[in-house]
């Protein structure tokens, strides 16, 4: 038990933690071979980065008990750290959480606690890093998913099947049958949830099943000041779906709360993160991921009234229908500013999916051609002045959640 606590024993998470840089040195090692959540050397060497962790709003779940539970759900602060052995890369997460929800067979209304971590497939253009939701139409991004499970449910399917949760020293099998009874309960039983996907935008979110990406997940809950989990993922660092540019890689990291219903795209999720392998030189991701605006968020915020309001929603303004455009309540938190000057200017660089189009059809947030290809309903706004478009990125910064204390 010491161990685990070693990992993810909860540490200071003060509002001014928010303010995280958003870049992780990533700390050379022999082997990646046998790191756990609770190994020592974590404790002792990770170099631990805060991150703010936003929900994510852009568009809501259609589960209105899920939605009411999250209006008003804060930020959480979590940190990253990583390691590597040269052909390997290990992030490390660890995120506040005050209740343990764990996967107890397939059912509606239990939901595990989770997190995912998320790989840019380059970086070599960072000013056009991929959507960070999930990718984007030429920019792919790769995908880390795990979710917490229970050590010994054997009825994933609600069967009622109780004999296979005997303990092995109460049944009367030896020798042959007692493996023969061992390998039925291993096959019943809920198994760690771990998956590995690409995806290049909505729509296209396609999981690896070739044995191409060899990979591995670990997840630990301390109920220690509250609870707290850590999270890892341990993958090459470079493989068929991503590599590092200028021995730097781009990841964002993501958390599910069960208690709040979370699954899918209803998450707190991390802006863009530069991890720095040994010899990083990539500055100019640095300075993408940690970049503020600097242009009169004041202003913005008047010429956002006027250009932006009558279709986005966000924290000062909901005016607009609902289904209208993607709510931009938090999206100070997640998106870099480099992005948030391509949405304004070319809107057809990223096309989230929207709301149903036949439920909705006044809303479509884009129009579809006969070769099947997407135009954005929202006309760029490349007339406005550059002062106004800097005004309107800096304002847009601050629409993020409060974080949690």
């Amino acid at each position: 038990m010491k161990r685990v606590v070693g990992v993810v024993a909860a540490v200071s998470l003060a509002a001014s933690m928010a303010m995280a840089d958003n870049v992780v040195e990533a700390v050379k090692v022999k082997s990646l071979k046998s790191l756990k959540c609770g190994a020592k050397l974590v404790k002792k060497h990770a170099k631990f980065v805060p991150v703010t962790l936003y929900p994510q709003s852009t568009v809501h779940l259609n589960d209105k008990k899920a939605n009411a539970i999250n209006k008003d759900a804060k930020a959480k602060v979590a940190e990253v750290a990583a390691f590597t052995d040269g052909k390997n890369v290990a992030i490390i997460m660890r995120w506040p959480d005050k209740s343990k929800d764990v996967f107890k067979g397939y059912k509606s209304d239990i939901y595990p606690d989770g997190f995912a971590v998320q790989f840019a497939s380059s970086a070599d253009n960072p000013k056009k890093l991929p959507y960070i939701g999930m990718g984007s139409d030429g920019r792919p991004v790769e995908i880390f998913l795990r979710k917490a499970y229970g050590q010994g449910v054997y009825e994933p399917n609600g069967n009622g099947d109780v004999a296979h949760q005997v303990n092995i020293h109460n049944t009367n099998y030896f020798g042959k049958s007692l493996k023969k009874f061992e390998k039925e309960v291993k096959k019943l039983g809920v198994s760690p949830y771990e998956r590995a996907f690409v995806s290049e935008g909505f729509r296209s979110m396609t999981e690896i099943k070739d044995g191409s990406v060899k990979y591995r997940t670990d997840m630990h809950y301390v109920n220690k000041k509250g609870g707290m989990w850590g999270g890892m993922v341990v993958k090459p660092i470079k493989d068929a779906y991503s590599k590092p540019s200028k021995n730097e890689l781009a990841i964002a990291v993501a958390a599910w709360d069960g208690k709040e219903l979370q699954r899918d795209g209803l998450k707190r999720l991390s802006s863009w993160i530069a991890v720095k392998l040994p010899g990083a030189s990539n500055k100019a991701l640095e300075a993408v991921v940690t970049e503020k605006a600097k242009g009169d968020a004041a202003n913005g915020k008047k010429q956002f009234e006027t250009n932006c309001a009558s279709c986005h929603n966000n924290r000062d303004f909901h005016n607009a229908p609902t289904f209208m455009a993607p709510d931009l309540s938090n999206v100070g938190g997640q998106a870099t500013a480099a992005y948030l000057r391509e949405s304004i200017l070319n809107p057809n660089a990223v096309i989230v999916p929207g709301y149903n189009r036949n439920s909705h059809p006044n809303f479509a947030w884009y129009t579809v051609d006969d070769k099947g290809n997407r135009t954005s309903t929202m006309p760029p706004f490349n007339y406005l002045d550059k002062k106004v478009v800097e005004d309107i990125v800096a304002y847009l910064q601050t629409q993020k959640a409060e974080v949690a204390k």
